[in-house]
């Protein structure tokens, strides 16, 4: 009795043990660092480094327990029940971001960024909406399958994970993310249609096969409108969407095998090309912005990594799904089918909870089955001997450094700030917003041509055209004309849309030394007459400056 006893302890707290190594990974999605810039993610990377350590320690106590039972081999190198272990710290993580974002709906506690109400531990709505379209399949499947069963246990998980997906349901139409919602019905959909009773389905298809058709047919009906009312509740942001898309297209022709100089160098110069050639709509000129994602990771992947890798990309993940549908694990399948939807549309790689979480579950299809703990074991033993914890660690270290140097700069105590930039800048040297305020500093203290150095950094990691206008003027005050009209027009076909670039080009007309009547003339009734997106009174005071040169030349 004693030695049952004991096995049942010691078999219990293994199997906490590996529940804990799986969840502690997933849990970098509820780790927030308010101290950070808003859209800097790196003090979850940081989070992720320690949590492989905790479970790898969970992994060895629980292989040692496990030896100490006289254990199988088999069973002690396997990753026993590692498909449930995801399903229940999935759902876990997406009750406690429900919790989270209900919080802030009511007003107990702040979101995540000052012009959203909703953003759970994200910075943005939309992620938070697709995380938890994910976990809702998960929930659903969870629920079917107690539903089943007459065991208490059953009994008890099936009013656990009813909870949990009702905290979720409450939370996700409040996020008005129209892809998240999709997502979330094409997860649970699959995940329905899974569990049907084949047998029921069959006679019922039979016996009612004309009302089945056109109960399809009306839903397909109701779809399309559906679809038609998402348009139209953001038209502007859909069609933002298409022109997003319609350009990456074009710099995947470009770069077909993928553009190592990054998204944002290879979006700014399609964009560039598609406007200069003029034949374009007026909307798309009024859509068009400077993205920082695409907004749809296939042509993400297809742009950066090449075409080829993004079907090797694709065949692996359908090979994951085919082995999940296979062994039954519905929910997991219609959690990566929700992540596939919700991906065409959003950026949730991101994310390191969205790669995380990913990664975790494809696992969990059936590639899970066959992994070994040492194999685990030496993934962390990788990433610590090849020293990204330490890179990690580092880069959140200078991002804390970054929001004291910003601090300086929004002051306009640039020299103070340039000593800053100057300092973290190895660290930081990838990231456009940093180069652009680290250029644009120097340019405000006077050295130009430092503040171009890095400025043409940062065209490699952003496509905003105040990068190129900045660049410029830095020429202009170097008196290098040429070299700053051509920045200044790479400008006007990057976002035809803006008047500052006309104006600027106003301005350097009307010098002196590089004195263009006629171009002059024809940039200043751009922007006396051009309409702007968003009225404001800078656009105003570029007007008057630009009506008093124009006085002059009369």
């Amino acid at each position: 009795m004693i030695k049952l006893q004991i096995h049942t302890v010691k078999d219990t707290v293994t199997a906490c043990l590996l529940f804990v190594a799986v969840c502690a990974p997933l849990g970098v999605v509820r780790i927030i660092t308010p101290e950070l810039p808003a859209e800097e993610a790196i003090g979850q990377w940081v989070w992720f480094g320690k949590a492989l350590l905790l479970s790898s320690i969970c992994i060895l106590i629980a292989s040692l327990l496990q030896l100490m039972g006289k254990d199988t081999r088999k069973h002690v190198l396997r990753f026993s029940y590692f498909s449930v272990c995801v399903s229940w710290g999935f759902m876990l993580c997406g009750a406690l971001e429900a919790i989270g974002g209900l919080r802030q709906l009511y007003g107990f506690a702040a979101s995540g960024h000052s012009r959203y109400a909703l953003t759970g531990s994200f910075f943005n709505p939309g992620p938070y909406a697709g995380y938890l379209a994910m976990v809702l399949p998960v929930c659903l499947h969870l629920y079917l399958r107690a539903r089943k069963e007459r065991f208490v246990r059953y009994k008890i998980e099936k009013v656990v994970v009813a909870v949990a997906g009702i905290l979720i349901l409450c939370v996700l139409p409040a996020t008005m993310s129209r892809s998240a919602w999709v997502a979330a019905a094409v997860g649970c959909g699959w995940v329905a249609y899974m569990h049907r009773d084949k047998s029921k389905w069959n006679v019922l298809w039979k016996r009612y096969k004309r009302r089945f058709i056109l109960w399809g047919v009306s839903a397909l009906f109701i779809l399309m409108l559906g679809g038609a009312g998402a348009f139209l509740l953001k038209p502007d942001s859909a069609l933002g969407r298409l022109f997003l898309w319609k350009i990456t297209c074009r710099a995947v022709v470009n770069y077909p095998s993928g553009c190592d100089k990054g998204f944002a160098f290879a979006y700014g110069e399609a964009q560039e090309d598609y406007f200069v050639r003029g034949d374009y709509e007026e909307w798309e000129e009024r859509v068009a912005g400077s993205p920082e994602y695409v907004f749809n990771e296939y042509l993400s992947l297809a742009l950066t990594e090449g075409v080829v890798v993004c079907i090797i990309v694709l065949v692996a993940i359908g090979t994951c799904l085919w082995m999940g549908a296979k062994r039954g694990r519905y929910g997991i399948c219609g959690a990566i089918l929700s992540l596939l939807i919700f991906s065409f549309s959003s950026y949730p790689m991101y994310f390191p909870a969205f790669v995380v979480a990913g990664i975790l579950l494809l696992l969990a299809c059936g590639v899970g089955d066959f992994i070994y703990k040492p194999l685990i074991l030496c993934i962390c033993l990788i990433l610590w001997i090849g020293g990204y914890t330490e890179k990690w660690k580092q880069e959140e270290d200078a991002c804390r450094k970054w929001v004291y140097a910003k601090m300086f700069y929004n002051s306009g105590a640039y020299k103070v700030a340039n000593k800053s930039y100057g300092e973290i800048y190895p660290v930081l040297k990838e990231k456009g917003a940093f180069l652009f305020e680290y250029g644009h500093s120097l340019y405000k203290s006077g050295f130009y041509n430092e503040s171009n150095k890095y400025l043409k950094e940062a065209c490699l990691y952003s496509t905003d055209p105040m990068v190129l206008n900045i660049i410029g003027k830095n020429y202009q005050e170097l008196h290098r004309y040429e070299q700053a009209e051509a920045f200044f027009l790479r400008s006007v076909h990057r976002l035809p849309g803006r008047i500052y670039p006309y104006y600027l080009l106003a301005n350097l007309y009307a010098e002196p030394e590089f004195y263009r009547p006629d171009k002059l003339k024809k940039v200043a009734d751009v922007v006396l007459t051009k309409k702007p997106k968003v009225h404001s009174t800078a656009i105003e005071e570029m007007r008057k400056e630009i009506k008093k040169i124009v006085n002059k030349l009369e």
